[in-house]
């Protein structure tokens, strides 16, 4: 769950810190106060689109940090899929904002901004206007289904994104394949020609490097033999002043002193040593000059060998490997344009016997999905009823896609009817904007004991709602907050009622300048918080009273339910 956040410098929050607890986490707040500004504070730590003016005036960055406790298993494992291995138990999501642009960070180790989203993902569920709005659309009406399914559809939902992508890879082929006679017979001609070519060269493993490097020494030889003449006349020449001429009548000297004294035997020894090394580097050096010897025949040979290499990697690969791997390619499609009838046969067979393997996964995936459709169905329109919804009736209708695609066959769209003697009516056509929000909660209550993610928060979920759906509103979130940690921002006290912990969300103003805060309420500052829900400008005894009774009843209505 989300333990704490921590806002640095972003808006009018100078410095706030927030320790949520488990259960339903309700904040609220006079209009203006800021509480969007919290909301877009998450937002921004879990990778939301940053600009400059969100900057607190006069602060040269901003810092949002966000630490999780974690105790699941399956997200703990999730996790760790992505390298990222709480510390402690903890998770510590930040992103440090400065002038333009911006660092996230996980335990303190910098990440990439997809690797955020994907973390954030795992960890927490925000859900506001864009998100209920997005239930309008029928791709994410099939993502729902399928989240709802789970680990129960997965399986068969990888086999036919496999199978999918087999089936596409051959009807590419085949749809690339159909050549007439003249153009194959034009493509055969050019294959035998890059054929013989590359075959008539010769062209061995390495042969590239070795022509380099001998065509190097050539262009170099006369300042490479200067060079190994010179050092030879250093090491082994005749001349008095050799290094081997040189050592030799050290050795003398040293043998003699030898004679008097064991260390100077033992360093008579070690110049001999170096005498025989040295017999040994001029030997090598000798043969070296040798080697250095080539006609002009050689260099015209080697130069004009490296001139045909380079011609044919300049065309067919970059090395002499890539070269004749690009044969080989060719010298197998030559072999299908010389059997084209028999190529055309096979590859007919195989885009048939992938499309058939297609076919029965996607079946399989259809009746799977209308299996859990069904269960889904009946637990969304119970708690549609549940908030208020009393004669609505809900269905999921299955369609066939004309093609396949990478989630099979399917054409998924959610269906509604609000009233007695309606017909059902997608979405779009009949929900309002209140009634879309109480709809995302109704798929959000009935996903919860299904969904590994432990911290939802809800922002604008009491949109268009009042009255008796407000209440049935409140006890819907309470149900979820029985097994999720929840954080709602609020305008309603039916819903506030409701509350494990309330916060509240205050704009001061200090040495003229202007901060928001957030602070955890006591049990009798919740209570008036209430009063000024319900009272507005005025706050009688009356008003509070009812706050009294609001809070009782919903504690009652919690135990109930527990």
């Amino acid at each position: 769950m989300l333990q704490n956040l921590h806002v640095k410098n972003l808006a009018l929050i100078d410095e706030i810190e927030v320790e949520f607890g488990s259960g339903l986490n309700i904040l609220t707040g006079e209009t203006g106060a800021g509480k969007s500004i919290i909301l877009g504070s998450v937002n921004l730590a879990l990778g939301g689109r940053y600009t400059r003016d969100i900057l607190r005036e006069g602060a040269s960055y901003g810092l949002v940090e966000l630490t999780f406790v974690l105790e699941n298993e399956k997200l703990i494992k999730r996790l760790e899929e992505l390298d990222i291995v709480p510390e402690d138990g903890m998770i510590v999501l930040s992103r440090r904002l400065m002038d333009g642009r911006s660092a996230s960070r996980i335990n303190g180790e910098t990440v990439t901004m997809a690797k955020l989203k994907e973390a954030a993902g795992i960890l927490i569920d925000i859900h506001g206007q864009h998100e209920h709005q997005s239930l309008l659309y029928k791709k994410n009406q099939l993502q729902i289904l399928d989240a709802y399914a789970g680990e129960t559809l997965r399986k068969i939902a990888d086999q036919v994104r496999a199978s999918y992508r087999a089936y596409k890879k051959c009807l590419e082929e085949w749809e690339q394949s159909r050549l007439d006679e003249s153009e194959r017979a034009k493509e055969a001609s050019f294959l035998e020609f890059e054929i013989q070519e590359i075959e008539e060269a010769g062209l061995t493993l390495g042969e590239d490097e070795q022509l380099e490097s001998d065509y190097r020494r050539m262009n170099n030889g006369r300042a490479i033999a200067e060079n190994a003449a010179e050092a030879y006349e250093y090491t082994g020449g005749m001349s008095e002043s050799s290094a081997s001429e040189q050592i030799s009548r050290a050795i003398r000297c040293m043998g003699d002193a030898a004679r008097y004294d064991e260390k100077a035997e033992e360093l008579c020894e070690q110049l001999s040593e170096i005498d025989s090394l040295l017999n040994d580097f001029n030997r090598e050096l000798s043969g070296y000059q040798d080697s250095l010897q080539f006609s002009e025949e050689e260099y015209y040979e080697t130069e004009e060998r490296l001139n045909v290499v380079n011609r044919l990697k300049t065309k067919y690969g970059n090395s002499i490997g890539e070269v004749l791997e690009y044969c080989e390619e060719k010298r197998e499609r030559l072999q299908v344009l010389e059997d084209y009838d028999s190529y055309l046969e096979s590859l007919q067979q195989e885009l048939s016997k992938q499309e058939k393997q297609l076919k029965k996964a996607a079946k399989e995936l259809t009746a799977m999905r209308k299996e859990q459709g069904k269960l889904l169905e009946k637990q969304v329109g119970k708690a549609l009823q549940d908030l208020n919804f009393v004669d609505v009736k809900f269905q999921i209708r299955f369609d066939a896609l004309t093609d396949y695609t990478a989630n099979g066959r399917d054409d998924v769209e959610f269906l509604i009817s609000m009233n007695p003697g309606e017909p059902l009516k997608p979405l779009a056509g009949v929900a309002s904007g209140g009634e879309l929000s109480r709809m995302m909660l109704a798929i959000k209550a009935v996903m919860a004991d299904r969904d590994e993610i432990e911290t939802l928060i809800f922002d604008e979920i009491d949109v268009g709602i009042s009255g008796r759906t407000a209440q049935k509103v409140s006890e819907k979130m309470a149900v979820i907050g029985d097994s999720h940690q929840v954080i709602c921002i609020t305008h309603l006290a039916q819903i506030a009622a409701m509350a494990d912990a309330h916060y509240v969300i205050e704009k001061t103003v200090a040495g003229g300048k202007t901060r928001t805060g957030i602070r955890l309420l006591e049990e009798e500052e919740t209570t008036e918080e209430l009063a000024r829900i319900l009272g507005g400008a005025e706050i009688t005894d009356t008003v509070r009273e009812n706050a009294r009774e609001m809070k009782k009843l919903a504690g009652n209505h919690k135990r109930k339910g527990k």
